[in-house]
């Protein structure tokens, strides 16, 4: 009997110690969730092998709150989710990303970012060409700090960006010394020479200076025209860069013989040798004169007046007394090429 008595006690002692805890647990506030408004399943994330680490279950499905997709399918969760309590995380672009954009463009970042990078060059290729200034050649694979540059600490400007070559090329401008564009007043339209493919294959349309570029002038550089890179005030007379061409010639001599200075009369642009004078007076292009001579001089002798000239020295006239006998009565006849001239105008008898 004793011994069922003292079971009894033991078994009361231990109901009341449950009771007391029970109370006590009662009167203790609830725990709160960490995770605010958040009320899944905790299984989607802690197991009871450790509450620590998250192991973060298949089976949780966040497209529920906000899609994962692209770049944000393989991030951290603390990388967006900076407190525990997740309801406090917000789904906008630029409470995660820095807006360097200074809020010139707003905070729609999906107008121009998508989430598979959020330097996604392709489409800031295709956004640009609804600006003012769509992009071309070598600007396509520009980085936008090249041109959009810091108006502060991480902040671009982006807005109001000028559109013109010479905001963004003004050092090109400046350091070029072949030609020197400053010290020569260059204009500071850019595309009158260059393109956006590449700024050292430079063209200027020299038909705007009214001296077109023909023949082998195309193919020079501009310093065998414009020597110690003087473009202005230029003369367009070929002897102004032709001087040591016309001197040096012997054939005619030049100078001797006071040819004049303008050089189109006899050469083109194609080459200098392989002159060709309009030599409409005499025919000696046609006729049977074609072909007969080799060089000025087998006519004119003097090589100080071209005026002069020798009819004598190539026909069969070289035996005066014989050319004498075969113009016996031809009035005006005398034994001298400008009497052969005035009667065979054409270089034909009769």
């Amino acid at each position: 009997m004793r011994l069922r008595y003292l079971l009894l006690v033991a078994m009361a002692a231990v109901l009341a110690a449950g009771g007391a805890a029970s109370a006590a647990r009662a009167q203790s506030p609830p725990v709160a969730n960490p995770h605010g408004d958040y009320k899944e399943d905790c299984s989607l994330c802690h197991s009871a092998k450790g509450w620590k680490p998250v192991q973060i279950s298949k089976k949780f499905d966040h497209s529920r709150f906000l899609q994962l997709a692209g770049a944000h399918a393989g991030i951290n969760c603390t990388q967006c989710h900076k407190s525990l309590d997740f309801s406090m995380t917000s789904k906008a672009c630029n409470d995660c990303h820095a807006d360097v954009h200074n809020g010139e463009l707003g905070t729609d970042c999906a107008r121009c970012h998508g989430t598979r990078s959020f330097v996604d060059r392709n489409d800031h290729i295709r956004l640009h060409r609804a600006t003012r200034f769509p992009l071309q050649g070598a600007h396509v694979s520009l980085d936008c700090e090249m041109c959009h540059k810091l108006a502060a600490p991480d902040a671009y400007t982006y807005v109001n960006t000028p559109t013109d070559c010479y905001a963004c090329h003004e050092a090109d401008f400046q350091k070029t010394t072949s030609p020197a564009h400053a010290t020569n007043g260059f204009s500071t339209d850019c595309t009158q020479c260059h393109d956006q493919v590449a700024w050292s294959r430079a063209h200027f349309d020299h038909n705007s200076t009214g001296f077109a570029l023909t023949g082998a002038h195309k193919a020079l550089q501009c310093n065998r025209c414009h020597a110690g890179g003087t473009f202005t005030g230029l003369s367009p007379d070929c002897v102004s860069c032709h001087r040591n061409d016309y001197n040096g010639t012997t054939d005619p001599n030049h100078v001797a013989a006071a040819f004049p200075i303008n050089c189109t009369q006899c050469h083109n642009t194609t080459r200098w040798s392989g002159a060709t004078f309009s030599h409409a007076a005499f025919p000696i292009y046609t006729g049977t004169h074609a072909g007969r001579w080799s060089k000025c001089s087998d006519c004119h002798d003097n090589a100080a007046s071209y005026v002069d000239f020798n009819c004598l020295s190539c026909h069969a006239h070289s035996n005066k007394t014989e050319t004498d006998n075969q113009h016996q009565g031809r009035s005006g006849y005398s034994y001298t090429s400008g009497a052969c001239y005035s009667c065979h105008p054409t270089g034909r008898a009769g």
